[in-house]
């Protein structure tokens, strides 16, 4: 049975999502972050994850999404919202952690059990003798760092 999306169509509608800027970090899309989480085929829609429960972003993200995929002749394709399972860093992928690092901001290390142990790099020299500032960022989801080599401040992903 053929879709009625045509064929082909998961992947033209990730084609048209990793297009799409996260409103807080542009440097990054809301794929290379791991906030689009399925393409579901009945009934069509593209499934999210928000970085956190209650992220203000979130409505922006889906209305960007709505844009994008009305653009793109997506039109009956819904956007949903999934608090489960919740997001986690370990989704971002590893082109969007390159993006994170040349965007100046520092990404989370990919194994949960490395967490607990190491200092963020700063993006901007890559040493680890580096210091957490405040618990709280220019975001939410981010912790505000200093790097002792180079003495810059930069953003920290916090692990989730």
């Amino acid at each position: 049975m053929s879709s009625p999306l045509g064929t082909g169509w998961r992947d033209r509608i990730m084609h048209v999502l990793a297009n799409v800027p996260d409103p807080e970090v542009p440097a990054v899309s809301i794929v290379d972050l791991g906030i689009v989480r399925d393409v579901r085929e009945n009934p069509p829609a593209v499934i999210i994850t928000p970085t956190y429960t209650g992220c203000p972003a979130t409505d922006v993200i889906k209305g960007s999404i709505r844009q994008a995929l009305d653009l793109a002749d997506f039109r009956d394709v819904g956007v949903e919202t999934t608090l489960t399972p919740p997001w986690t860093t370990d989704w971002i992928s590893d082109t969007g952690r390159e993006k994170l690092r040349a965007y100046g901001i520092a990404p989370p290390p990919h194994s949960s059990t490395l967490r607990a142990k190491q200092l963020p790099a700063c993006p901007r020299c890559g040493s680890t003798n580096t210091q957490e500032i405040s618990r709280f960022g220019s975001t939410p989801c981010k912790a505000l760092w200093r790097c002792l080599s180079c003495a810059e401040p930069f953003d920290h992903f916090k692990c989730h």
